[in-house]
Parts: C-alpha cells; structure tokens; sequence
C-alpha cells in the first residue's frame, strides 16, 4: 500500500543523514507482518527474490524494454554509475556506520549496499537518468506486530534524468509496484 511522504520524513532513519538531498520518489508499507527480530528475514527475501522474473508479464516486458532501451541509450554503461558519474554515498557514511553489515551475501545488483542496522538497511545504483536508494525499514504496525516498509529515493541526473522520471511514472504505479507488492507479500507468506 502507497503511504504519506511523511511515514518515511518523520522517521529518524540514518538514511536522512546521507541522501538528504535525494528526492523522496515513494514510500510503500509491506505486507511482511512479523516480530522484531523478522527485518533480516525481509533483506535476505529482498535479495534473493524472485523480481521481475516472477511478476506477470506486462511488468516483465516493460523491464525488458527499459534493460534494451538502457543498452541502445547507453544509459547503464560502466561510465554513468557509481565511482563514475556520481560518487558512492559509502563515501557519506558516518564512521558509526562505515563497519555495519551492507547486506547478505546475496547478489543486489543493479543495487550496491551501503549499511545495514537492525532496523533499517538501503541500497544504491546510479545509472545516466538518476542516482538512487532503495531504502527498507522495519516498523511497528500499530496492532503489536512489525511490517516493512520501503523508500526510493532518487536524484535525478539534470533535465534529461527529471524527464525520465516523469515518463516512467504512471508505470511504476500501474504496473511495476503492484506487480512488486504482490509478489513481496506472497514470497513473505510462503517463507
């Protein structure tokens, strides 16, 4: 479910400290119920799961699309990610978050991880259109369990990246997040 801007802003997540001047695309509450010791179950299902090769087809074709688009583009070269175009936010990290876990040992990509706590972990990839985080948390869902809930932020790379965003948009909320949300709840249900 799409929350308020405000469920991810008014949080004290160490992420503010490091993207503070990412913009905040989009805040999602999981349908993960669990304790508080479940959040590294929800990083590890984040690592190892099943996207988009198990979303439906639609969503698969769009992320065909947008992989085939990226290569005539050159949008996802060597040239235009992290330690190329923009630097690693690692490089932002304060020294208390410098030595935590940055993830399983699963692979992330496109996604490198930057820290991971008990409650909170993110991830960043930067490609030619934007720079951007993957932010999970673990919240209290307000009738005694725990849930996740994911951020993206992003930081679009000038007018071409703002443009991008804005095309990409209405297929993220019509076809990519609820394809996504689905398949999240349903790999949490069967773990």
């Amino acid at each position: 479910m799409k929350l308020a801007d405000t469920e991810h802003t008014t949080r004290s997540w160490r992420i503010h400290e490091i993207a503070g001047d990412f913009d905040l695309e989009d805040v999602w509450a999981l349908e993960t119920p669990g304790g508080p010791d479940d959040f590294a179950k929800l990083v590890k299902q984040f690592s190892s799961g099943n996207f988009p090769d198990g979303a439906p087809l639609i969503v698969r074709a769009l992320w065909s699309l947008r992989w085939k688009l990226g290569a005539l583009f050159r949008l996802d070269g060597r040239d235009s990610g992290l330690d190329t175009r923009v630097g690693s936010l690692r490089d932002r990290l304060p020294e208390n978050l410098r030595d935590t876990p940055t993830g399983p040992d699963e692979d992330w990509l496109p996604f490198t991880p930057l820290y991971r706590l008990d409650d909170e972990f993110a991830a960043e990839m930067a490609n030619r259109t934007m720079h951007g985080v993957m932010h999970i948390a673990w919240v209290e869902d307000g009738r005694g369990g725990y849930r996740g809930q994911m951020a993206v932020l992003v930081k679009p790379n000038g007018l071409f990246g703002r443009t991008y965003m804005g095309f990409i948009k209405p297929f993220r909320y019509l076809f990519v997040y609820p394809a996504l949300m689905r398949m999240i709840a349903r790999e949490w249900q069967n773990s």
